[in-house]
């Protein structure tokens, strides 16, 4: 009986994965292969298969113009908010306890806000700033990198700081002993053994960026842009390109392949240090 039970248990924890696992990808698959078709649906009938969509691609200026706003945007404010969220996480870790907990919840409270409210109070203090102090900005692309990159910096933070507890503390204060200052001390022992954290903090950085919609759309007004993001749902109220799913494809492969490249690498380089070891 309890055989049978560990049976029924085990089959039914693969069928609840598997079914989880496809409301996740089912999606994502069907873009891919529809990006092979001309259908004006996904999901009808697929047609012959073709290439159109990655050659139209690359002739809509719309869209390829909304592809480079988002990668400066999103490069940009990932690289801002690794070294702004890196250096932020190493000073709150060596904070007293009252001021490292106020420091830490006050980093997050861009993480635990909801994204609209956080977006109107970027578009208000750029309206007090233009307007009551005077100062010459605009909704323009170097705005959205700011906004970007507050936004991203908290969770570079949260990537971060869990390595840095696992640091040994002495091997700081070792090179310190040693004749070392401390900025040298910080780029050569502390920073190469926080390099996995920041890759992990400006990717998620960078992922955010590239999806985020609500601040972009908010702090976009009257400027002449586009994000990926904003494209899209401009797309909706008319005839969405079909080319899209093609861009689709190609970020989802282009991620997944970073992805996997670095996966391999740490692994490799995991198994090569215990070897050493």
């Amino acid at each position: 009986m309890n055989k049978n039970a560990s049976k029924v248990f085990l089959a039914l924890k693969w069928a609840v994965l598997a079914v989880v696992l496809l409301a996740i990808y089912l999606p994502l698959l069907m873009i891919i292969v529809y990006s092979f078709s001309a259908s004006k649906t996904v999901g009808g009938e697929f047609g012959e298969f073709t290439f159109a969509l990655y050659q139209n691609l690359f002739s809509n200026s719309k869209l390829l113009s909304a592809l480079k706003n988002t990668l400066i945007i999103g490069l940009s404010s990932a690289a801002l908010a690794t070294v702004l969220g890196t250096t932020a996480a190493i000073g709150i870790h060596y904070m007293k306890a009252k001021a490292k907990s106020a420091a830490d919840t006050a980093s997050q409270i861009t993480v635990v806000n909801a994204e609209i409210v956080t977006a109107m109070g970027f578009f208000l203090l750029m309206i007090f700033l233009r307007d009551a102090v005077k100062i010459p900005l605009n909704f323009n692309l170097g705005w959205l990198i700011i906004t970007h990159t507050v936004i991203t910096t908290p969770y570079v933070i949260l990537t971060v700081t869990p390595r840095l507890k696992q640091l040994n503390p002495n091997t700081l204060e070792a090179s310190m002993d040693l004749g070392a200052g401390p900025m040298r001390s910080l780029f050569t022992v502390m920073l190469p053994q926080l390099a996995g954290a920041m890759v992990a903090g400006f990717a998620l950085a960078f992922t955010l960026s590239l999806d985020d919609f609500v601040v972009t759309n908010i702090n976009s007004i009257g400027a002449d842009l586009e994000t990926i993001s904003t494209y899209v749902y401009s797309g909706i109220k008319r005839k969405m390109p079909i080319d899209i799913r093609a861009l689709s494809t190609i970020i989802f492969v282009v991620v997944l392949s970073a992805l996997i490249i670095y996966n391999v690498v740490k692994n490799k380089r995991a198994k090569e240090a215990a070897k050493k070891a």
